[in-house]
């Protein structure tokens, strides 16, 4: 008899053989797409982790064009001074022996100012911009002018307000606004080493508050780069008393001086003074505030006595 031929053995109906190897061949198929959908969820969560940082980066006052912080926040500096080439601006002015700027530079310190009296010289300018504010976010406050943002505009407080300006400010506050001024004033002369009597006070000397508030008019984009020297003519030397500390108070606006790929920032804090010669050597911006508020006060000093201004008086 011959062999009979045997054909392939088929599994029974409904005895699940057949199925059993289909969903062998599916997770064949199946595993690059889950190899695919776990990268591409780890890709999303990395990608999603780093814009969260970089955004609260940027909104703790990050700045990519910064590339050096000269004092950071948390120091307390004794005196740091940087020596940097004089630029020409002083050129096209009248020069005054042993005080125009031969020896330029920008210099910090944080030992000649006490924090108690930057909380005092700042509770000076909660009070006197408590009687207006700008409508947008950079409002200042002139003791020596009597110049106050109020809405888009200026106002003299000492005309508009009148008498009333006596039950907001005190001779005390008028005696330590001086006495912060004469400070400031001594450091300037011994690090350039010149006179303090060849200094003069020059105008605008102000208060400054600034916010994240939108901008309403071209006095609140405090943010532009600028000369001092070039805006104001009469600028020789140009100092900053910080009243408030970034980061604790406000985010952004750090103090930046702009040079060709290679920017450096000052971190402000209470009672840090930041002081630098007026020309385009010094060239500078202050970053946009994103949120709490930025008080400082700008003392400016010329040579020339004849753009010099007197302290202002309680009167």
């Amino acid at each position: 008899m011959a062999p009979q031929r045997r054909g392939a053995l088929r599994a029974p109906e409904g005895s699940g053989a057949s199925e059993r190897r289909r969903p062998c061949s599916t997770k064949n198929v199946r595993a690059p797409w889950e190899v695919q959908r776990k990268w591409l969820r780890t890709t999303v969560l990395g990608a999603c982790a780093v814009l969260t940082g970089l955004l609260l980066w940027s909104s703790l006052g990050g700045d990519d064009g910064v590339t050096e912080v000269l004092a950071h926040r948390g120091e307390i500096l004794p005196g740091r001074f940087i020596e940097v080439p004089c630029s020409e601006d002083y050129d096209s002015h009248r020069r005054f022996e042993g005080c125009s700027p031969r020896k330029c530079g920008r210099g910090i310190t944080d030992t000649v100012i006490t924090r108690d009296e930057a909380q005092r010289i700042r509770s000076i300018a909660e009070k006197g911009l408590s009687l207006g504010g700008s409508d947008g976010g950079a409002s200042i406050l002139d003791l020596h002018s009597g110049a106050l943002s109020v809405g888009k505009h200026f106002v003299n407080l000492y005309r508009y307000f009148g008498d009333k300006i006596q039950t907001v400010f005190s001779e005390e506050d008028f005696q330590l606004y001086r006495d912060v001024r004469q400070k400031v004033q001594l450091t300037i002369a011994q690090a350039f080493g010149i006179s303090a009597s060849s200094l003069h006070l020059t105008k605008p000397t102000f208060f400054s508050r600034i916010n994240s508030t939108q901008a309403r008019t071209a006095h609140d984009e405090y943010w532009h780069a600028h000369v001092d020297k070039v805006t104001y003519g009469s600028f020789d030397y140009t100092s900053l008393l910080y009243l408030s500390d970034y980061l604790d108070d406000f985010g952004g606006g750090r103090f930046v001086f702009v040079e060709e790929g290679a920017n450096k920032t000052v971190e402000p804090r209470a009672g840090r003074v930041s002081f630098f010669t007026s020309g385009s050597e010094n060239l500078h911006r202050v970053e946009k505030v994103h949120w709490g508020t930025r008080y400082a006060v700008t003392i400016a000093f010329t040579c020339n006595p004849d753009h010099g201004i007197a302290d202002p008086e309680f009167t």
